[in-house]
């Protein structure tokens, strides 16, 4: 059965997590914008990929690249082209989906939501906003660190205060420079509340079901929340 599950939620609420821990566990190809976003950023080293035409418009990706070190969101008429030629080749090759952390505006939403209707069925897209303080938020990402070879995220707790290497693929583990000080982290949830938590409105008058989670308990009971609502959204179907 075809399937797209969306996560959505403040930075920090454990999408990235969460969307790991579906793929493993449902087959489903993991697709992160901040990943996408990453790859075009490095591209851009080569003078001809620095700029993307979208309708009139000319996007310079260096300049979007400024925005994303910044904290603020990238122009979404540029996001949405990234993500909908992304989601089509995924599609033609017969992939269900974990979308973590995307649509971002209400432009993205207005684009990428009827695109993945079309693709895949109203009724197999699950929709789920992962909430969590803006205090938690701050504190999550001050301390977070990835892997520095596949991005992995690692949880800060007692277990890992120590850990020097991902203990998936043995990489140096390293904060996000910028991306994840105090500063730039109020700048991100700004962003949040002001361009993206708007989308849920336009999401539900879409018809998409959207399940609030509890982000704030461990990653043990958040992932058995979700997967509670996605089971019970199969048997249903």
């Amino acid at each position: 059965m075809k399937q797209v599950i969306i996560l959505l939620g403040p930075p920090g609420a454990g999408k990235g997590t969460q969307a790991e821990l579906l793929s493993s566990k449902l087959d489903l190809y993991l697709f992160e914008t901040s990943k996408i976003l990453e790859e075009k950023f490095l591209a851009s080293i080569d003078s001809k990929e620095r700029f993307i035409q979208v309708g009139e418009e000319k996007y310079d990706v260096l300049n979007e690249k400024e925005l994303w070190k910044r904290g603020e969101l990238c122009s979404p008429p540029f996001v949405s082209y990234l993500v909908k030629a992304k989601l089509k080749k995924l599609f033609d090759l017969d992939n269900n989906l974990v979308i973590a952390g995307s649509p971002r505006t209400l432009f993205e939403a207005k684009e990428i939501a009827p695109f993945l209707k079309e693709l895949y069925g109203e009724e197999n897209i699950k929709i789920f906003l992962v909430k969590i303080s803006p205090k938690e938020t701050i504190f999550r990402n001050s301390h977070r660190r990835i892997c520095e070879l596949l991005r992995h995220p690692v949880l800060y707790n007692e277990e890992t205060i120590k850990l020097t290497k991902c203990p998936l693929d043995g990489s140096k583990l390293m904060i996000r420079e910028g991306l994840d000080d105090p500063e730039t982290i109020k700048i991100r949830l700004k962003e949040y509340k002001e361009r993206t938590f708007p989308l849920i409105d336009y999401l539900k008058e879409e018809g998409l079901e959207v399940k609030e989670i509890n982000g704030e308990q461990s990653v043990t009971d958040v992932s058995k929340d979700i997967m509670k609502q996605i089971n019970t959204n199969l048997y249903m179907n």
